[in-house]
């Protein structure tokens, strides 16, 4: 089972929306055949697995192991499930129940039925982590959200009011790691004040990794339209004033726009997983309303005399790792 989640890693950058997915087939406690869903879209792990398998191998003496529930559906590929039953492996070993509501336990139950021995929970926290931003949106129907900003030894992320000066603050060599953060998650927010002052592009450029979906949080639609975010790729304002398509842009408008009702309409989008750039606004209203699942914190080394301060979490980093000249601060809430 620990092959089978390094396997569904390798799919981290290429499968979302859909969860990340290994299967390893075992035959004489060796490993005969493996693969894992390498693209949204892609034939699912299991298929890839059994192609890999030589016709040697006696199917009916095999054991199959999966980090997640198979399919049971008709999506964009057949149900994984029946494609096991076809193949008649004598067990199958799954990490963890899917919580799609398409599936849930109806995979299983049909293997069950079938006559194939199947157990179910193995190492099924470590699975459940490998997948915590499917189960979110699949449990609660909201995405999961990441909350990432820089700040200095001092506490200050940004200029004072008025101070037109700029000067980066965490290490440019930590560039490559903050954009592989961004290729992990479906989609980065921010606010338009941040659109507006810094016109940042929001994208991946020093990692692999397909750029992120943007949101800009706009509900009076302040926002400048003719920034750098909004010439390529795929923007979604989210404000109160007006809907309309565009070929880059897409604004949304909710009434009662919310940093809740904002999260409930990107789920219902199947948008995943949130990493959320913005200022100190928009970071500390998400903290307020409860509404994010880890944080991130690019603590420098170097000192401003004045500026803005950084939101306070309140609460102590579970993990510190020293890289470059940043001390990265991970949080949980509490």
């Amino acid at each position: 089972m620990m092959r089978c989640i390094e396997l569904a890693k390798l799919g981290e950058l290429e499968v979302a929306p859909n969860p990340m997915v290994g299967c390893v087939i075992v035959y004489n406690d060796e490993i005969v055949a493996e693969g894992y869903h390498e693209k949204y879209g892609g034939p699912h792990a299991e298929v890839n697995a059994f192609a890999q398998l030589s016709d040697v191998v006696p199917l009916h003496l095999c054991n199959v192991y999966i980090n997640l529930e198979p399919c049971s559906h008709y999506g964009k590929t057949p149900p994984c499930s029946d494609l096991i039953i076809a193949k008649k492996p004598r067990r199958v070993c799954i990490g963890m129940l899917d919580p799609h509501h398409k599936v849930a336990g109806k995979g299983i139950k049909k293997l069950i039925e079938s006559g194939i021995n199947v157990s179910v929970g193995m190492l099924e926290e470590e699975c459940k982590l490998l997948n915590k931003k499917f189960i979110k949106a699949h449990t609660v129907s909201l995405p999961y959200v990441t909350l990432k900003w820089a700040e200095t030894k001092n506490g200050y992320m940004a200029r004072a009011k008025g101070d037109s000066s700029h000067a980066k603050i965490s290490d440019p060599k930590n560039d490559s790691f903050v954009h592989k953060l961004r290729a992990t998650h479906q989609a980065i927010l921010v606010g338009a004040a941040t659109v507006n002052a810094d016109n940042p592009s929001l994208d991946v450029r020093y990692a692999n990794g397909s750029n992120p979906i943007k949101i800009v949080l706009s509900a009076m639609l302040s926002v400048d339209v003719t920034k750098e975010l909004f010439k390529e790729g795929k923007t979604l304002v989210y404000n109160q004033l007006k809907s309309e398509v565009t070929e880059y842009v897409e604004f949304i408008k909710l009434e009662n726009l919310t940093n809740l009702t904002m999260l409930q309409d990107l789920a219902a989008r199947d948008i995943h997983s949130v990493l959320i750039e913005g200022g100190p606004s928009v970071l500390e209203s998400f903290i307020k309303d409860k509404l994010w699942d880890e944080a991130l914190i690019l603590k420098s080394s170097q000192e401003w005399s004045e500026g803005i301060k950084a939101p306070w979490l309140g609460i102590p980093s579970y993990e510190e790792i020293i890289s470059n000249s940043d001390t990265l601060k991970y949080f949980k809430p509490a």
